[in-house]
């Protein structure tokens, strides 16, 4: 749900004495339209402050997430690190019912002069926007710019005198005293459901909140409302998720009973750790899926023309399969030319090629010699076996080059923050999908990532390829010949080794090992799947094969089915 104006009041209360007299330590955006503050406070020593412009997750909370930042920071992060980098957070302020935060900064200007900034944190529906006020009121910059051609919303340009959004058309539920309610309430239509009618009469209420109220009818609702705006008034605030078979579903400031026994409600000791694991998980997959759906669909295209090529050449080679007809012709018209005569269109012979020399009949071209019909269809069946054999060799490099593909795929799926998706635009590019991208070309390349480390309950170290390119350094460079390698038999996946530097490895190391290969993999989630498991020396690379292509020998099969639990707990950064 997006945070709605209550959830903001509480949200604000909670964190406004703990970020008073705070410094901005540093400033980063992993995102376009994701802000982190590392500030230093006087309570809790450095903590992270996350802001969240995103359409549906818009929202402002403490953090323990360190998000990968891109290798040349957006000019919007690099203004506010101009400003307020060392700033201090004087206060913040919210206008009364509204999805706003103003957090009021001391900082100091270029000439280490006082100055007052303000950030403006507008988090309503379309109107997502974060804003750097100076101290005369006007807009610095902002990160979605608003101009005047947008008669629908108000302009938000550098230079502008900065002014809060409208207020909305109808009376805020907080502002709206008892008596008032109460007249609202007998005069409302009684032929409209109560929820629907306390979202239309008031602004500052969420669909959650007005469900609620309206739990037991019209009768005592005006008692209700009272009792919540008085709740609202002492601040007695209970940070409150709801979960559907374990899922995050809603949240809110208070106990929900509305969905009774179907969901469950999980209480939770503060709003920020409440938003922090609402949002975090579907943020990263959200996150990475819009990240890695142009890189998917490049691929997929890749992919689908090579599915198409490969079915035409392998229609191509079934119609190859008949060139033995062709050379049987041949060898029975050599046989009875001394017969023939040009002008004929077929002839009747004994068949010496089949068991008691049954007749056939051998058609002619007409307008060709005896010698020249049996030089054609010579012809035809040197074509045809010539085909069938580049035929052969085109379709196998396709497969190679379609399990490839799938395997890219794989690794975009797992693909977990930007680096993982750098990497495999890089190998795409290597690869000649993409083209080398000259901006990309000049930025600083960021150092190289480690595989992925696991520890087993019995102590074994075991390691895992992040993609394609890793695989193969981990396997022929990193690895040691005694160490076992793992893989997923005939499925794209990582290359999973387990260390044998102290002596050989126990069977629940191997077995927890075959589980993370399947996890890793490109199967659902649940499935078992056959693991193959042999010796690092027993692995080799075909020459001029596609990154992540092996060939092994020597090697055992296991059953292992996926468990993304083992591979969370197991795993050691």
């Amino acid at each position: 749900m997006p945070l709605d104006a209550m959830v903001l009041t509480a949200l604000c209360a909670e964190r406004s004495a703990p970020l008073t007299g705070a410094r901005i330590d540093r400033i980063s955006m992993p995102e376009k339209d994701l802000l982190i503050l590392s500030v230093h406070t006087k309570e809790d020593g450095n903590r992270k402050l996350l802001l969240s412009f995103r359409p549906g997750a818009a929202r402002i909370h403490f953090t323990a997430r360190s998000p990968e930042n891109p290798t040349q920071p957006p000019m919007f992060c690099m203004l506010l690190r101009k400003y307020l980098l060392g700033a201090r957070i004087r206060n913040l302020e919210q206008p009364e019912g509204e999805r706003l935060v103003l957090i009021r900064l001391d900082a100091s200007d270029e000439l280490h002069f006082h100055s007052e900034k303000t950030l403006a944190v507008e988090l309503m529906g379309k109107g997502l926007n974060l804003l750097l006020i100076g101290e005369d009121g006007r807009i610095v910059d902002c990160l979605r710019r608003v101009d005047y051609d947008d008669g629908a919303r108000r302009a938000l340009l550098p230079g502008l005198f900065y002014t809060l959004p409208p207020a909305q058309d109808k009376p805020s539920f907080l502002r709206t005293d008892a008596d008032t309610f109460a007249r609202m309430t007998a005069s409302a239509p009684r032929e409209k459901s109560p929820d629907r009618w306390l979202l239309d009469a008031f602004g500052g209420l969420s669909p959650l909140l007005c469900r609620e109220l309206a739990l037991d009818g019209w009768k005592g609702l005006e008692e209700r409302a009272d009792r919540l705006r008085q709740r609202i008034a002492e601040r007695r605030f209970e940070p409150v998720m709801l979960l559907e078979n374990g899922r995050p579903k809603d949240f809110s400031f208070l106990p929900i009973r509305q969905y009774a026994d179907r969901w469950e409600s999980r209480t939770y000791p503060d709003f920020s750790t409440l938003l922090e694991e609402f949002y975090s998980r579907r943020d990263l997959e959200e996150s990475m899926r819009r990240r890695a759906s142009e890189l998917s669909r490049t691929v997929k295209s890749a992919h689908a023309r090579l599915l198409r090529k490969l079915a035409a050449r392998e229609q191509e080679l079934s119609e190859t399969e008949n060139r033995e007809t062709y050379r049987r012709r041949g060898d029975l018209i050599t046989a009875n030319i001394y017969r023939l005569k040009r002008g004929m269109a077929s002839f009747e012979a004994q068949d010496y090629y089949e068991e008691n020399c049954p007749t056939v009949t051998v058609p002619l071209d007409v307008r060709k010699t005896p010698q020249q019909n049996a030089a054609y269809n010579y012809k035809l069946y040197s074509k045809a076996k010539t085909a069938a054999r580049m035929l052969t060799g085109l379709i196998e490099t396709a497969q190679e080059e379609t399990a490839y593909l799938e395997s890219v795929l794989d690794e975009l799926e797992r693909a977990e923050n930007e680096r993982d998706l750098q990497d495999v635009r890089a190998e795409l590019i290597a690869g000649g999908y993409l083209r080398s991208d000259q901006r990309r070309r000049r930025e600083k390349r960021p150092a190289e990532r480690k595989p992925m480390r696991f520890v087993s309950d019995s102590g074994r170290e075991i390691f895992a390829g992040r993609g394609n390119v890793q695989n193969d350094e981990l396997t022929f460079r990193l690895a040691r010949r005694t160490d076992l390698w793992l893989h997923v038999q005939k499925i794209p996946g990582s290359h999973v080794i387990v260390s044998q530097s102290e002596g050989e490895a126990d069977e629940q190391t191997i077995r927890q090992a075959a589980a993370i290969a399947v996890t890793l993999s490109r199967t659902a989630e649940g499935d078992r799947a056959a693991v193959d498991c042999t010796l690092v020396r027993n692995v080799k690379k075909p020459s001029g094969a596609r990154p992540g292509r092996v060939i092994y020998t020597d090697y055992r099969t296991l059953a292992a089915q996926s468990d993304p639990g083992l591979v969370d707990r197991l795993r050691k950064e």
